[in-house]
C-alpha cells in the first residue's frame, strides 16, 4: 500500500519537512540491518484522535534497543510526547505511526559501537494491511518454506528492521504463490507467526495461540490485547504449541497485529478452515477490537493516548 506523505516526521528532537527526513547513503543501519522500529496506530474517536496501547509500544521499541545494546537518548515520556506531537503536528486523526530506532552515518564495519543512535517517529493515513476484503471475510493463507528465526541466532523478542528480511522472503513467496500471507514455522517445525503477524486457532470454543518462547514470535500487542478481549468475553485461552495440521483441522483462525489488526484466516494451504467464512468467536473478537480502538468501550479507555492540541 503506498505512503501518503504527510507534512513533518520528527527526527532526532525536532520536526522536520517530510523531505527533508532523509538519511546518508552509508547510514550503518542501511547497511547491516542493526536497527528497532515500531508499528503503532492513531484511530478517530469522538474525542479526537488516540493512539492505541502507545506507552505499551514505547515500552516495546526500548526493550527492542536494549537487546541490541542501542543506548536510546530519549525516554519513555520524550517518546510517547513526540509520537503524539506528530499526529498533532500533522492534523491526523486516523494514522499509522512508525518509530525508528538506527545508527547512523560516521563508522563502517560490523561493530555498531562507536555509531550515533539516531530516533524518528513518522506517521501517515493508512488502511488496511490485508485489505478490507480480507478483514471482512478473511484471507488465503499458506506455510511457508523458509523458517522463523532460531532465537539464539536472532534475538526474536526484538522487533529488529534486519530481522523482517526474513519476513519479505515469505511473505513474496506467499504473494506470488497466490495467497495473501503465510505462516512460519520455527527451526523445530512448530507454528511460529506469520509475516508481521500472531496467529489464533479456535478449536472447541479454546482459543489458541504459539507461545512465544517456544515459536520463537514476537511478543504482540495485539496478540496481549486478543487476550484481554477473550478474557472479559469469557472465552477460554491458552498458549501452547501447534503444528502445521493444527492449523487445518482448526475450527477458527485468525492473525493480529498492529497493521493487520484482527483479520480472519479462511485457509491453509488450500485447506478450508471450518466452514470458510470468519467464525463466531473471530467476529466476537474483532467486534470488541474496533470498540476499544475507536473508544467505544469505557472497559478498555484505558488503552487510548488522546492527543490534545
Amino acid at each position: 500500500m503506498p505512503i501518503t506523505p504527510t507534512e513533518y516526521i520528527w527526527m532526532d528532537g525536532e520536526l522536520v519537512k517530510w523531505e527533508n527526513a532523509t538519511v546518508h547513503v552509508l547510514t550503518h543501519s542501511l547497511h547491516y540491518g542493526v536497527g528497532v522500529f515500531e508499528g503503532i496506530r492513531a484511530y478517530t474517536t469522538e474525542d479526537g484522535p488516540a493512539i492505541f496501547r502507545l506507552k505499551d509500544h514505547i515500552k516495546r521499541l526500548i526493550e527492542s534497543a536494549h537487546i541490541y545494546g542501542l543506548e536510546v537518548p530519549f525516554s519513555l515520556e520524550q517518546l510517547i510526547e513526540a509520537t503524539c506531537e506528530v499526529i498533532r503536528s500533522n492534523k491526523l486523526q486516523s494514522a499509522y505511526i512508525r518509530p525508528l530506532i538506527y545508527l547512523g552515518y560516521g563508522e563502517m564495519g560490523l561493530n555498531p559501537l562507536p555509531c550515533k543512535v539516531n530516533v524518528s517517529i513518522a506517521a501517515w493515513p493508512w488502511g488496511t494491511y490485508l485489505g478490507d476484503e480480507g478483514v471482512a471475510n478473511g484471507v488465503k493463507v499458506k506455510v511457508s518454506s523458509w523458517r522463523r528465526h532460531d532465537p539464539n541466532a536472532m534475538p526474536t523478542a526484538a522487533k529488529a528492521t534486519g530481522m523482517y528480511a526474513n519476513s519479505a522472503l515469505a511473505k513474496v513467496e506467499a504473494i506470488h504463490a497466490g495467497y495473501d500471507e503465510c505462516v512460519l514455522l520455527n527451526p523445530q517445525g512448530f507454528v511460529s507467526e506469520c509475516t508481521g503477524e500472531n496467529i489464533f486457532i479456535v478449536k472447541n470454543n479454546v482459543l489458541i495461540s504459539p507461545p512465544s518462547s517456544l515459536g520463537g514470535a514476537l511478543v504482540g500487542i495485539t496478540q496481549n490485547t486478543v487476550f484481554e478481549i477473550a478474557k472479559n468475553l469469557n472465552y477460554e485461552f491458552k498458549e501452547a504449541a501447534m503444528v502445521r495440521t493444527d492449523l487445518y483441522c482448526a475450527d477458527e483462525a485468525f492473525m493480529t497485529g498492529t497493521a493487520a489488526e484482527v483479520v480472519p484466516i479462511k485457509s491453509v494451504d488450500d485447506r478450508t478452515v471450518g466452514s470458510g467464512k470468519p467464525g463466531e468467536i473471530t467476529q466476537a473478537i474483532q467486534k470488541a477490537y474496533f470498540s476499544a480502538v475507536h473508544g467505544e468501550s469505557d472497559q478498555y479507555r484505558h488503552w487510548l493516548e488522546y492527543v490534545k492540541n
